[in-house]
């Protein structure tokens, strides 16, 4: 997994740590929503979900995503498997299946070579070659530090797709990988890294969420978002905000990977850590202390975040044990406002 050239040292951020921060992307966006002018469009940019959703004239509903960022790890085979599962899973997250997707390279010619940038791509196709998909085409450009995603196009019919916007009073909260990968990746451009961590941060990263397919067709999940760069907290409470509940966090059962843990209390962490939290702070109650860093660790292809209606929560724990899906009960929506830990 050792390249000459070091990945991570060209760019500023690592994965999703370096999207905009909550705050500042609604100030851009703000006067910007698309709405009822296209009647056709399911879900928009009014709302905060992982993907645009069109329906079609035969009834189905087209999906469309596009999520890049700069390297997260040194490995540029790896890095394009990583950016390619957070990008697909972003269709996954509606509930739907994946058809096709297309590169978005930026590269810096004078400084990385192009060899380096076909590994991206390789990285890529064996991610797309596991869902069945065509890495069909894309766009490129020379730019000053090195980003990689992919544009996804996906498709499900109107009873398999799931927003983060549609939880009930009482619904419990499921979350399908642990959390920390952020804090990770910081590491590695520190030079703190054990190789057991890049091992745990590669296998979460590369992990596809296909299962978010499988949810789609469970009437009784009624909420689906996945937890990336505004990290759980973040994501949180854009379901909290879309449904206009609140919800309460049991602390002791988040699942956090153990050397992050360790490089938190280092005080080894994002960037984007802090500016999380500036966004977050007021919707926050009784957090502790420890986990901080934690949860607002920004993620990158983190795991799916799921409200389950609390009446069939057994119905769901065995249809995940069947399909061997891991998932973690973390808390529940309740009346209120923002997010609450107990």
């Amino acid at each position: 997994m050792t390249e000459s050239v070091k990945l991570t040292q060209f760019s500023s951020g690592a994965g999703c740590g370096c999207k905009i921060h909550p705050s500042e992307l609604e100030e851009i966006i703000k006067d910007l929503k698309t709405g009822a002018d296209f009647p056709g469009l399911i879900v928009g940019n009014n709302s905060a979900d992982d993907a645009s959703v069109m329906k079609l004239p035969n009834g189905d509903l087209l999906i469309q995503t596009a999520d890049f960022f700069t390297p997260i790890v040194d490995d540029p085979y790896i890095y394009g498997q990583i950016a390619a599962a957070n990008a697909i899973s972003d269709i996954f997250a509606m509930g739907g299946k994946p058809l096709m997707a297309n590169a978005l390279l930026g590269w810096p010619t004078d400084k990385l070579s192009p060899e380096i940038a076909n590994k991206v791509l390789r990285g890529a196709i064996e991610i797309c070659d596991r869902v069945n998909i065509p890495l069909a085409g894309g766009h490129s450009i020379k730019i000053q530090e090195p980003i990689f995603g992919l544009s996804v196009t996906g498709i499900c019919s109107p009873n398999q797709l799931k927003t983060n916007n549609g939880a009930m009073t009482g619904d419990v909260i499921y979350i399908t990988k642990p959390i920390g990968t952020g804090i990770l990746a910081t590491a590695i451009k520190k030079g703190k890294l054990s190789e057991d961590g890049l091992k745990t941060l590669i296998s979460i990263t590369t992990q596809i969420n296909s299962e978010g397919n499988l949810f789609g067709s469970l009437s009784y999940v009624n909420a689906m978002t996945d937890v990336t760069g505004f990290g759980l907290l973040g994501h949180l409470l854009e379901m909290c905000k879309g449904a206009n509940l609140g919800a309460e966090i049991i602390s002791k059962s988040l699942p956090v990977i153990e050397e992050s843990k360790q490089l938190a209390a280092q005080f080894i962490i994002p960037g984007n850590t802090t500016r999380n939290w500036n966004s977050f702070e007021k919707f926050t109650f009784n957090l502790p202390d420890d986990l901080f860093a934690i949860v607002n660790d920004p993620q990158t292809n983190g795991g799916l975040m799921v409200a389950i209606d609390s009446n069939f929560t057994n119905n769901f724990e065995t249809f995940c044990k069947e399909n061997k899906i891991q998932i973690y009960k973390i808390g529940v929506f309740m009346n209120g406002e923002g997010v609450s830990f107990k």
